[in-house]
């Protein structure tokens, strides 16, 4: 079953509430994972286009990136995307209560944060608007400036930073560089991905995440070693 028949079953689930956030508000206490990752991200993302006043065709396309909707579930999709756009829950609520039930696995907020940054700026624009939202996504997730800046380097026109993609200060040796992407391939990893509750539908963006930080680490080599 996909991940967007569990949604839809578990929206259609007596006493799950009508609103998207009453369910959200139960999955937090009965955790499902999956399944409230995937919801706060459309939640958050449906949120996060008032944040500019519009929603472009290039931000649906990142959204069908991040997460694969097969034909079949599309209405399913459609459904969760539209409810969470009629929520009057607002956007801090999705915010909190993912940070709560996602405070074991920290690496989970970085992943849906990413997802966010990622939606944000597929128009070309990062939208000032669009940086004081997940700005303060980031406060409530309790990821750290750095740990922010290297999100925005992998995919923000304007910030592309090797070394913040990487994780480690343009004055780090070649062992700390080697040793800091070593340690961010195992962590983007898709298998770690899953095992922190990003379903499987979102692999696209370990993927993406990995070749962005294999692409800065062969960058700071070359430069390093005065090759063009």
């Amino acid at each position: 079953m996909s991940i967007w028949q569990r949604i839809r079953d578990a929206l259609g689930t007596a006493g799950a509430g009508r609103s998207l956030s009453a369910l959200f508000d139960r999955l937090t206490r009965e955790p499902e994972r999956t399944v409230a990752f995937t919801i706060a991200v459309i939640a958050l993302g449906a949120k996060m286009a008032k944040a500019d006043g519009r929603v472009t065709r290039n931000e649906i396309a990142a959204f069908r990136e991040i997460f694969h909707i097969r034909p079949e579930d599309e209405p399913a999709a459609a459904r969760v995307y539209n409810t969470a756009r009629a929520d009057v829950a607002g956007y801090e609520f999705y915010a909190r209560r993912v940070a709560r039930m996602f405070r074991d696995r920290r690496g989970a907020l970085l992943d849906l944060l990413e997802g966010l940054v990622y939606i944000a700026v597929a128009d070309g624009v990062y939208h000032p608007h669009e940086a004081e939202f997940l700005e303060r996504i980031a406060h409530i997730f309790g990821i750290s400036e750095a740990e922010f800046r290297a999100i925005r380097a992998r995919h923000v026109p304007g910030e592309d930073d090797p070394y913040a993609v990487v994780g480690v200060a343009p004055g780090a040796s070649d062992e700390t560089i080697r040793a800091a992407y070593r340690l961010r391939v195992k962590d983007l990893h898709p298998d770690r991905m899953m095992a922190r509750g990003v379903p499987e539908e979102a692999r696209r963006l370990a993927e993406q995440r990995l070749a962005a930080v294999t692409a800065a680490y062969d960058r700071i080599r070359r430069e390093r070693a005065g090759v063009g």
